[in-house]
């Protein structure tokens, strides 16, 4: 952890991020609000329009400090932290805004999912318990508006809540978390505050029992989340955000690559204390000078050079298991990786050899967590040869799908971190629709920052597509030749097949030698000769016209239950080769 100091003072504050995750209304403002002694900048909705509705529009940071825990002492003191900072990040719940939780909980250390006791799990409750599988390994569960409840039956209603939530979780990672009941603002947000919030000490309490000391690393390159950014008069622009990886120091130069700058840092603060540097894990306020701070409301900040904007990219895929639809090839999802939402046509592909089922599973609903970055590149190579598909391939039973890629082709260039968490989502469902809009995870696993990404990367990718085609053969030339028809149209362009192997329905083996008329027709040869049996069966249908020499022959259709011979075609085409050319194994 970076050191949280006052200029001058030693002391030093291990921070621990809490993100506090709900369905709309559930009460997360109000319970960080109750919860927080310092606001920063970012916090309890400075929208206008989130003010108006009552609902969290944006990502809010707030924070408290407490003595540092007994359990933490051993293992902080001796780094020279004396006290522990809760940073509350209250997420927004109403379901148009997932996107900004997804941006916000790949920032969090312990997620606190707030659950209005009286109407318990809701649509974006489920979602919120979603996104925490994929990025937190701690969870605390609120059951908030306590005072809602009648007082003669509360204890009881409050114990049956406690008991379905322990149920719904009890096949997720976060089997066994503490459940607590509070009345965050008690008569609801329109209140007087005369009423004290009700559980907040004891909540307290429980929050510095799940804290722990988290792996910080101020090595690498440095990555920042900023969520907000406003001028001050006289100093410069600040932008407030979670050092995601890395440090920051005074003097250091830093990128906005979504703009294309490069800024030096003036100054910094930590929640209205100086500070010279700032970690991983650090939540900090950062001023540059000579910057609108309008060009950047939400983002990331970086060093020079260490991010990169792509314009598609390739992921490993795992499906959430409560996405209802199917997940289709060519369709479109909104993709949602570092701290940006966009459109992109998604293709699946999977291995040509089938891989070993049971890799891409746990039984928490979402598939396995993901991984770091061996685990990420694991399996996938661009010599490899993989098939097209039409949807992603579910396994026999839940956690059990083979291992499959997707192709992400975005509508607009998107700035990101390597390795980051992608999640596919259907944003544009019904909002009120009892469904998970959560459709797909993964983890980036290679990212295409050209352009022309389709003539100079997409070709190295071997995405084959197995096609066939069915004809029949018209008639015997001689012993090694067949004329055949119905495998082609008329405009086809025959010499693109001329050399491709087919087989007949009789057993023979024959290869395209070219086009016979201007039909479609092909003439075959047949290296090994026709068998006499096919010969004969190829006879019994034909009869001679009464026209002169020259005139075609007619054909009627072999009777009785003679069948046809027919011709089997088989090959396949990658899909990004620009020649386009079949191949055959």
């Amino acid at each position: 952890m970076a050191d949280g100091e006052n200029e001058g003072s030693t002391t030093k504050t291990l921070n621990f991020n809490v993100g506090v995750l709900g369905h709309v209304d559930s009460g997360k403002t109000s319970l960080a609000r109750a919860l927080s002694s310092t606001a920063s900048t970012a916090a309890f909705d400075k929208n206008p329009q989130s003010r108006e509705r009552g609902i969290t529009l944006d990502l809010g940071f707030s924070s408290f400090t407490v003595d540092l825990p007994q359990h933490l002492e051993a293992e902080c003191r001796p780094r020279g932290y004396d006290n522990l900072q809760f940073t509350l990040v209250d997420c927004p719940g109403h379901a148009s805004l997932i996107r900004t939780i997804i941006g916000g909980a790949q920032i969090i250390d312990l997620m606190v999912l707030v659950v209005d006791v009286v109407k318990g799990m809701q649509t974006q409750t489920a979602e919120c318990l979603l996104i925490g599988q994929l990025t937190c390994s701690r969870m605390l569960v609120i059951l908030n508006k306590t005072d809602l409840l009648p007082s003669n039956k509360r204890q009881s209603a409050i114990e049956k809540m406690t008991k379905r939530m322990h149920k719904t979780l009890d096949n997720t990672r976060f089997k066994d978390c503490p459940v607590i009941a509070v009345a965050a603002k008690p008569g609801g947000p329109e209140a007087a505050d005369t009423d004290k919030p009700q559980g907040i000490p004891e909540l307290i309490e429980v929050l510095k029992q799940q804290a722990f000391l988290p792996q910080r690393d101020s090595t690498g390159p440095l990555l920042m989340a900023v969520d907000h950014c406003f001028s001050i008069r006289g100093q410069g622009t600040v932008m407030t955000g979670t050092v995601l990886q890395g440090a920051v120091h005074i003097n250091d130069t830093v990128e906005i690559p979504a703009l294309k700058v490069t800024k030096k840092v003036k100054s910094m603060q930590m929640f209205r204390r100086p500070v010279t540097m700032a970690m991983q894990g650090d939540r900090v306020g950062v001023c540059v000078t000579q910057f609108d701070p309008k060009l950047l409301e939400r983002g990331v900040v970086c060093l020079p050079g260490s991010l990169h904007t792509l314009h598609a990219a390739l992921v490993p895929v795992n499906k959430i298991s409560y996405f209802r639809g199917a997940l289709s090839s060519r369709a479109k999802f909104h993709i949602s990786l570092g701290h940006e939402t966009v459109m992109a046509r998604v293709s699946f592909f999977g291995s040509s050899v089938a891989a070993p089922v049971g890799q891409a599973g746990d039984e928490s609903g979402t598939g396995t967590q993901p991984g770091d970055k061996a685990a990420v590149e694991a399996g996938f190579c661009f010599d490899r040869e993989y098939c097209h598909q039409e949807e992603y391939i579910a396994g026999q039973s839940e956690g059990q799908d083979p291992e499959q890629w997707a192709l992400l082709e975005f509508e607009k260039p998107v700035t990101c971190p390597p390795h980051c968490l992608v999640i596919g989502s259907r944003l544009d469902t019904d909002i009120h629709a009892n469904t998970c809009r959560l459709a797909f995870y993964g983890r980036l696993l290679h990212g295409m920052e050209e352009k022309n990404y389709a003539e100079t990367t997409l070709p190295r990718l071997l995405i084959s597509k197995d096609k066939q085609r069915e004809g029949s053969v018209e008639r015997v030339t001689d012993d090694y030749t067949v004329i055949g028809r119905n495998l082609f149209k008329k405009e086809t362009n025959l010499q693109l097949f001329v050399g491709l192997k087919v087989t007949l329905s009789s057993g023979e083996s024959g290869v395209i030698e070219g086009g016979f008329g201007q039909s479609g027709k092909v003439k075959i040869r047949i290296p090994e000769g026709l068998k006499e049996e096919t010969k004969q069966l190829l006879s019994c249908g034909k009869k001679k016209g009464k026209g002169g020499k020259g005139d075609a022959v007619k054909e009627e259709e072999p009777k009785g239950d003679s069948q046809p011979v027919l011709i089997h075609l088989r090959f396949k085409r990658y899909i990004f080769d620009p020649k386009k050319k079949m191949v055959q194994s």
